[in-house]
């Protein structure tokens, strides 16, 4: 991987990780477009840049973020089932992070679910609600099922804070905050796993590529929260539905997706 399609998939990182789109399954898609073939260090880079965006959480949310311990020990219970999941799963994970076909099923299902939920759930709840345990590891629970490969995380979250009667902008703030620990902890073990692999070179993109996302994922949670409040889901629910509908159309096809050979 060259230091252009670093930037090309670490941009999309950034546009997408806090939208309800899926980052993961659009960086499937792009890196077979650039004609990526599927390793380890790719999964590596696939998983540390985003550790890169959501550094933008903290730097935009720093007064909110830095609050008392007891939030900090609901975010630790909120990413609690992500990690025992992601630990007991992380080999069935790793394989479905090259699967186009999961993602774009992925993207058809979570689009319904998007646009279903946009009627069903109704933004008539107060910004300041009090986040509780209970409601913390139940929000948790749904972001597990985001480790399918086109399940977006943000998505997940945030329909899961939705359910627990918060209102859009502050499930949206508060899947930020789990964002943080989760990816922090992904970023991590994926590094632990793959070190010996990693010199100089790949360290350089990576720090490349967490420059990119971190700087494009600011701008993009400015632009979602306002939309999401004003419009909600069902652009994304849309979106999602015609983007999985045509990869999968090009690989029943027997389409090849790569646009670089």
């Amino acid at each position: 991987m060259d230091y252009l399609q670093a930037a090309i998939i670490a941009i999309v990182e950034g546009i997408t990780e806090f939208l309800p789109i899926s980052s993961t399954g659009h960086m499937i898609i792009f890196e077979k477009l650039l004609g990526l073939e599927p390793s380890a260090l790719l999964n590596v880079y696939k998983i540390t840049i985003q550790f890169g965006a959501i550094l933008s959480v903290i730097c935009l949310y720093r007064r909110r973020f830095f609050q008392s311990v007891d939030f900090y020990f609901k975010l630790f219970v909120a990413f609690l089932p992500a990690a025992v999941f992601g630990y007991l799963l992380s080999d069935v994970i790793d394989k479905m992070l090259g699967s186009a076909m999961i993602v774009a099923i992925s993207f058809i299902v979570g689009g319904v679910v998007l646009i279903f939920i946009d009627y069903k759930l109704k933004d008539d709840h107060p910004d300041n609600q009090d986040i509780t345990y209970p409601k913390a590891i139940k929000i948790g629970f749904f972001q597990v099922i985001s480790m399918i490969p086109g399940v977006s995380r943000s998505a997940a979250t945030i329909i899961g804070g939705m359910c627990q009667r918060l209102s859009r902008s502050q499930a949206a703030e508060f899947s930020f905050f789990i964002a943080v620990p989760t990816m922090f902890a992904a970023s991590v073990w994926e590094l632990l796993k793959y070190y010996r692999d990693i010199n100089s070179s790949c360290i350089s993109i990576l720090v490349f590529g967490n420059i990119i996302a971190f700087i494009v994922a600011m701008i993009a949670i400015k632009t979602f929260i306002n939309f999401l409040v004003k419009h909600g889901f069902k652009v994304f629910g849309y979106y999602r539905i015609i983007a999985g509908g045509i990869i999968l159309a090009m690989l029943l096809a027997g389409v090849d997706l790569r646009l670089v050979k």
